[in-house]
Parts: C-alpha cells; sequence; structure tokens
C-alpha cells in the first residue's frame, strides 16, 4: 500500500484522535459525570474523521452540558465491536439494524439529512472493466465486513449474480481507494456518498457497476442505558445545530471536511425510515447477516 501524506491540519487532527483510539477490551464507559462516549462509524481515514467529529462533538457537548468523548477503531469493524460490546453510549451507524442487534435496546433520535445513499460497486474512470462479470476470479477491496452499505449490500449483490470475487478489507473507505488506485483492487464496494466526496477531494473519478437502491445516511442512536435527561438534552444539541448560526458555521466546514457537496445536518428520527436495511437482513446471504 503506498504511503498517505496527510495535510499539515489534518495530521493534527489525526494526532487529536489518537486518545479516543483503543485497543478492543478497553475500560467500560465512563460515568456520566464524566461524559459519555460517541462512536461513529468509520467512513474516512483517521484524519478526516477526527477533523469532521471533533469541532461538532465540542459543540454538542457544550449546548447540552453533556460530556461526549470520541471512541473509534482503527477499522470500521473495531469500532462497531465497541459496540457490540456496550463500551459506548452514543452511535453514529447503519450496523444495528439486523433482528439480533435491534435486541440491543439502542434507540434511534436522529439522522443525518442528506440525500440517499447507493451501495456501489466501482472502478477508476480510465479502467478497461465495464461489467461486473470481469470482477470475476479478481481483488474487490470493502471499507470491512460491517460496511453495510459498501460491503453487506453490494457483496450481496455479487454472490446473486454468481460472481465469484476476493474480499478485500482496508479498514476504511479511503484505505479501499487507495487499493484501488494503487492497483491492488481491480474494483471497490462502496457508499455513494463517499465516492462523490473522494472525488472532490481527491480529484480521482469512478465508473460505476452497479448500484443499490436509494437508502437513508446514517442514523445518530443512544443506548438504552444513558438516562433520559442527557439523552433529550444531547438530541437537542445535534437537531438544532443548524439553526444556530454557530453550530451552522460548524456542519458547514465539517461538510467541507467530508467533501460533500451541501452542508449536511442532523433531523429527528424515530427509526422508521430504515426499513430498507431490516428488509435487506430478511433475506440477505447468511454469511452477511
Amino acid at each position: 500500500m503506498k504511503n498517505i501524506r496527510f495535510p499539515r491540519r489534518r495530521l493534527a487532527a489525526a494526532l487529536a484522535l489518537a486518545g479516543a483510539l483503543a485497543p478492543l477490551g478497553a475500560s467500560l464507559p465512563v460515568a456520566a459525570a464524566e461524559g459519555y462516549s460517541f462512536s461513529p462509524v468509520n467512513l474516512y481515514g483517521i484524519a478526516v474523521t477526527a477533523e469532521y467529529w471533533n469541532p461538532i462533538m465540542a459543540y454538542v457537548s457544550e449546548k447540552s452540558g453533556v460530556k461526549l468523548q470520541l471512541k473509534i477503531g482503527r477499522t470500521s469493524a473495531d469500532t462497531t465491536a465497541y459496540v457490540l460490546a456496550k463500551e459506548v453510549d452514543f452511535v453514529f451507524t447503519n450496523h444495528l439494524f439486523s433482528p439480533e442487534r435491534e435486541k440491543m435496546g439502542w434507540k434511534v433520535f436522529g439522522r443525518r439529512e442528506m440525500p440517499p445513499v447507493h451501495g456501489q460497486i466501482v472502478v477508476p474512470e480510465e479502467s478497461p472493466i465495464r461489467e461486473l462479470s470481469e470482477l470475476a476470479g479478481k481483488e474487490v477491496a470493502f471499507p470491512g465486513p460491517e460496511a453495510t452499505v459498501s460491503y453487506k449490500f453490494t457483496y450481496a449483490h455479487l454472490l446473486s449474480r454468481k460472481i465469484d470475487v476476493k474480499p478485500v478489507f482496508a479498514g476504511n473507505a479511503d484505505g479501499a481507494f487507495v487499493q484501488l488506485f494503487s492497483g491492488k483492487a481491480a474494483a471497490v464496494g462502496v457508499n455513494s456518498q463517499l465516492a462523490e466526496g473522494y472525488t472532490r477531494r481527491e480529484g480521482r473519478k469512478f465508473r460505476v457497476l452497479w448500484s443499490s437502491a436509494p437508502l437513508h445516511d446514517l442514523a445518530l442512536m443512544h443506548s438504552d442505558r444513558v438516562p433520559d435527561r442527557d439523552a433529550r438534552a444531547v438530541a437537542r444539541a445535534f437537531l438544532g445545530m443548524h439553526q444556530d448560526p454557530r453550530g451552522r458555521e460548524i456542519l458547514e466546514q465539517a461538510s467541507k471536511v467530508a467533501g460533500m457537496k451541501q452542508t449536511a445536518h442532523f433531523v429527528p428520527s424515530d427509526g422508521s425510515e430504515y426499513g430498507a436495511y431490516r428488509e435487506f437482513y430478511r433475506t440477505a446471504p447468511p454469511q452477511l447477516r
């Protein structure tokens, strides 16, 4: 894999996140008086993740009076492992809509308001590959085995077409793109929003070989262990952020960092918008449930 050079600002952000990185099996969430752990799925590399979420965490903590501490693993699978081990209190994810995981008591209170996303299988624009069938026997990169839209939806489609590929897990979408453009992988399974953002950030273009039906962006959720008072305070801070000039400015900058074409903000949700995820798990191949 090629070495990646980060702009100085992103390198500083990555260093700021280093304290949030911890090995699996780390201590349980800190007490409410000290704060709660917040774990967003690793959509981007470490540096972009830090630059996106740190200002939002600082704003929500100040506005709600409830301290949130960023807790993220080195890969999306690591971060989800924290969640499944009940080591975090708030999450931004779409990894909890399978029947078994819905029994864990996580409650949706919001989502990021963005155009629908699609699971996509893409190749570089200049690639000679133009049909999914041409991927047979080749390495295809995915962010990780927990990546619902990028891996589970896309790999399920390949299985349904009986196209036998060699999955390569890169830890996050940026890592998968590095595998693709270094020539290690022939294609990438990805969330369309992340592919579009990567094009804006890095100038690399893709050809889409397949795209899923539209899906809602990730959900904000809290554990059933969080007291209602604290959960409501955090929800108000997230959901009102775009109505406050300072909050809106933070969201605008965060959206630019992620390469979004519009400013993303948070809106209320009761979880009903995620029916397509639940339906997927009803019919998905057993190894993807």
